[in-house]
């Protein structure tokens, strides 16, 4: 696990197992407007250090992620999910878990970028990424289908 400091209380990294897989369901419901089927949580189980648990003083209060998309003729760092439940935010725990999708795709060497969608009107998160060298990329008109507004933003940090 790796450790970091936030707010003199201990932040680490920790795996997600299929011991512990409930906890990112519950994780997902509370901080995300969507939902995620059974086919996500078993693929989740297959990526390695591209999901992890963010904890903060031993509780599970965040988590990523990610694949690796070789779509339009590039390989890239899909971040699926990125969250944090909102009594821990501002406490280093997103940058925490950036970073460690950042040093992943870095240490890889042919990753060119990491990119997600952010729903348009989230605005807390758009700031975040942008704080963190993410550029809004496109426009998605309808990507969301039980949320509205239903339109995201593709948001992309170059790696180059």
């Amino acid at each position: 696990m790796a450790a970091a400091k936030a707010s003199n209380c201990r932040t680490e990294l920790g795996d997600i197992t299929p011991h512990n897989l409930k906890q990112l369901r519950k994780l997902n419901s509370v901080v995300f407007p969507v939902t995620y089927n059974d086919k996500f949580y078993d693929d989740v189980l297959n990526l390695g250090e591209l999901a992890k648990y963010a904890y903060f003083n031993d509780i599970v209060v965040g988590a990523v992620c990610c694949r690796v998309d070789t779509s339009e003729n590039k390989r890239r760092l899909y971040i699926m999910t990125l969250g944090c439940l909102r009594p821990y935010r501002r406490h280093g725990i997103g940058g925490m878990l950036l970073a460690h999708v950042v040093k992943i795709a870095k240490e890889d060497g042919n990753i060119d970028s990491i990119y997600l969608h952010v729903q348009v009107n989230n605005e807390e998160a758009l700031a975040f990424y942008q704080k963190h060298g993410f550029r809004i990329k496109e426009r998605k008109e309808h990507y969301y289908k039980r949320i509205e507004p239903a339109d995201a933003f593709v948001l992309e940090k170059d790696l180059n």
